[in-house]
Parts: C-alpha cells; structure tokens; sequence
C-alpha cells in the first residue's frame, strides 16, 4: 500500500506595521494586530481537515476496507459496522485496486476518524468512523465546450478518425445516432467531413464525463447534413437546415457504433448449414456482452430460446412494423411477452447462441408482414419546425452554421459549411 502522509498544522498570521507610529497609536496597533491573528480553516472532501494527519495511497490488488483500517487501530467491530451499514451508500466488497483513498486522524491520537474512498475521478465516498456516518459526494466539477473537425482518409472509419483526436466513444455513438438515417457510416469515402461541438465534464483537470452533442454537421459525398438544436413543444431535438427533425419511428442501428458482417441477401451461403438460402437480416458484429437496444418504441411479443435463433426478442411496434432481435447471450432483465419496451431501451446483449459462428446480432425487420431489407428501409421524420416557430428556428441556424463555420477541420476549411449559411430554409 502506497502512502502519502501529510501533517496538518494551524497557520497563524500577525499583521504588523512597517511605519513608526506615535504612542497614541501604538494601543491601537496592538489590538488591532490582535484582531488581526488569521486561523485559517483547510478542507479536504468537504472536511475541516485543520491540525489533521492526511495520509493517502492507493488500493493494493486484492485489499479490503479491514486489511486498510487495521493499520490505524480502527476496531474490527466498527469495520464490520461499516461494511454493513454502507451497502446502500457503497458496498466496500467494490473496492478496487489502484483506486485512491485518502485516511484521516487526529493529530492526538493513531486511530482514524475518516475514510474516503474514490470510486471514480468525479466522486467520492465517505466513511465517519466516529459517528458511523456514511455518505457519497461530487467533487468540484468544470464543463468546458469542444470543438472538433476531422475529414475521413482512405479506409478510415469515423470511429478511427474520431478516436484519434480523442473524441469519446459516447460522442461517437451519439454522432451516428444522429445522423444514421441520412448517412451509411459503412460506406464511407475520402473527403468526407465532420464538425461537431459537445460539452466536456472536468474534474482535477481530467475529463470524466461528456454531456452530449449540442451542434453537429457531416458531409458525405459532398452533401451536406445538419444537426441543429431547437426546442421546440418543450422538448429539445436536432433538426436540419431545412427545419425536418432528425428524430425517427425508429434508431438507425440496434447496436451502438458496429460493424455490418452481413447483409440482407435471399441467395447467402449459410456459414453453418452450408448451403445457399436467404438471409433475411442484418448482421452486427460485435462483442458477446454488447448492448442490444430495441430500434423503437413496441410491445414484447416473444423473449425466448430456440435451436435455431439463440436466445431471441421480437417486438411489435404497431400494425405496421415489428423487429426481431437473435443469438443473444442472453435476454435483458425482465424482457418478457407484454412488456412494453421503449426506444433505446436494452433488451439483451450480443452472443452466438443458435446457428452462429461467432458473436453478432442478426436483426430482422418486418413491414405489413413481409421481412424487408433493414438497410433500404425509409423512416419518415417526426414534427418539423412549425411555422410559429420559424422565425425562431432560422435565428438559431444562422447562429449554428455561424460557428460550423468557424471550426477546422485538419487545418482545412469546410466550403459546404460556409456556402450553407446564406441558404435558406424552404417553406412548406
């Protein structure tokens, strides 16, 4: 266990005077100089920590909260009393190796008062040892915005191209999400280009979190796409230049950023019955455990096993569409027939069960009752702007395509971006 000890110690300031000063003066001084003694406070966690020990270090591999405290003459009774109480705040059997702690104790005494214990960068817990009182914080936190541009280079994906400028992987996801009606992020083409804005969550300096897209932009084969935010009915959506929504029926992709191993095709060799028959889906590689997220909002009409399909979901989602989800590692909790799902929801996660070489998703899509090529399907936009609010809406484009503008992408100007701000939107 390696450790850091630091002794507190209680500063205290006398403020004097430079100047000669007459006697008249000199009682003033003095109990002004009195008044003057600074005992300043110093905390830590939220904890007066003044005339304190400070001992931190770091979680060894396979250390409890017992083999911790034991060393600062914490009782086993209170130990135990901790581990206990503390489930519903922090179970301690997550403590985990290289994670920080930080002990305190009076400068009196060799046994702790406090233990904080950090799960992650961005939160804390602590554990009274004196009064038993359990309880889990946030540290202080900035939100800083940032800006990105990239363009797509031969055989680069966007995850590959995002990644690199250290863009988030929820970033990355979202970004798809939003645009994966509009473009086939598996056909990607040199000179395709990306802009988006986000905000960063920072906490010591290190960035623990994100706080999703607040502008976006993406040109594919020399078409441009706009993600532009505007609430409207008192909910906040994207739309594009044009004013449609970029909210669908349905998500894009049932997976989160994947890669399409198969396609629909009614004359596929079966990998594993080996013989040509159709392909009725759309496979998605990826790992076993993946997220698998229903595509929209619907009604369970199966959850169960099958020799051929794994462990599969099929949901209605109204008179016209239902999904069916196979070879899944296993089901989602409480993923039964008559539970209403909602768009985006988990329902199961990525395996090999059934007829399956390897982890995928083979996801099917049915329309009036005849299984339809997921890829080719055209989802129709929710609401537009309406025209109470496009007046509203077009004041918000101008100022969205001001700063799309204004972004670099690779130290190249995006044209497309600065042609669009003078375009206007077109009347319904």
């Amino acid at each position: 266990m390696a450790l850091l000890i630091v002794v507190g110690a209680i500063a205290t300031f006398q403020i004097l005077s430079p100047d000669v000063v007459n006697s008249d003066q000199e009682n003033d001084l003095t109990q002004d100089s009195l008044a003057s003694e600074v005992d300043p406070q110093i905390y830590l966690y939220g904890i007066n920590v003044t005339g304190l020990n400070i001992v931190e270090g770091t979680v060894n591999k396979n250390q409890t909260l017992a083999s911790i405290l034991s060393p600062f003459n914490v009782p086993y009774q209170i130990i135990d009393e901790i581990a206990k109480k503390s489930r519903e705040v922090f179970d301690v059997r997550w403590i985990a190796a290289n994670k920080k702690f930080t002990i305190l104790t009076p400068s009196d005494s060799s046994q702790a008062q406090f233990f904080i214990y950090e799960p992650n960068p961005a939160e804390y817990v602590v554990f009274n040892l004196d009064s038993l009182e359990i309880y889990k914080a946030e540290k202080p936190a900035e939100f800083r915005t940032k800006q990105v541009g990239g363009i797509i280079e031969q055989d680069q994906s966007l995850y590959m191209v995002m990644d690199e400028q250290e863009v988030s992987i929820q970033i990355i996801n979202k970004f798809a999400d939003l645009f994966g009606w509009s473009v086939d992020f598996q056909s990607l083409q040199k000179g395709d280009t990306y802009k988006v804005v986000y905000q960063e969550k920072v906490v010591d300096g290190q960035v623990v979190g994100v706080s999703g897209i607040q502008l976006a932009y993406f040109e594919h084969k020399g078409k441009p796409y706009h993600a532009i935010p505007f609430e409207q009915n008192g909910e906040l959506n994207f739309f594009d230049q044009d004013g449609n929504s970029l909210k669908k029926a349905f998500l894009r992709d049932p997976l989160e950023y994947t890669r399409i191993s198969s396609r629909y095709n009614l004359k596929r060799f079966h990998p594993v019955q080996k013989r040509y028959k159709p392909h009725l889906g759309t496979d998605y590689a990826a790992r076993t455990g993946t997220e698998i997220r229903t595509v929209g909002d619907g009604t369970v009409v199966e959850a169960r096993y099958t020799s051929a399909n794994g462990n599969y979901v099929k949901i209605k989602h109204n008179g016209t569409y239902t999904t069916q989800y196979l070879h899944m590692s296993k089901i989602g909790k409480g993923i039964k027939p008559g539970v209403r799902v909602q768009q985006g929801q988990v329902i199961g996660y990525v395996g090999s069960t059934g007829l399956a070489t390897g982890p995928h998703l083979c996801f099917r899509f049915w329309k009036n009752g005849k299984q339809e090529d997921w890829l080719k399907e055209e989802i129709p936009p929710s609401e537009p702007i309406s025209e109470a609010n496009r007046v509203a809406f077009e004041s918000k484009k101008m100022e969205s395509l001001s700063l799309l503008a204004e972004i670099k992408t690779s130290g190249s100007e995006n044209l497309a971006v600065k042609n669009s701000i003078s375009a206007p939107i077109k009347s319904e």
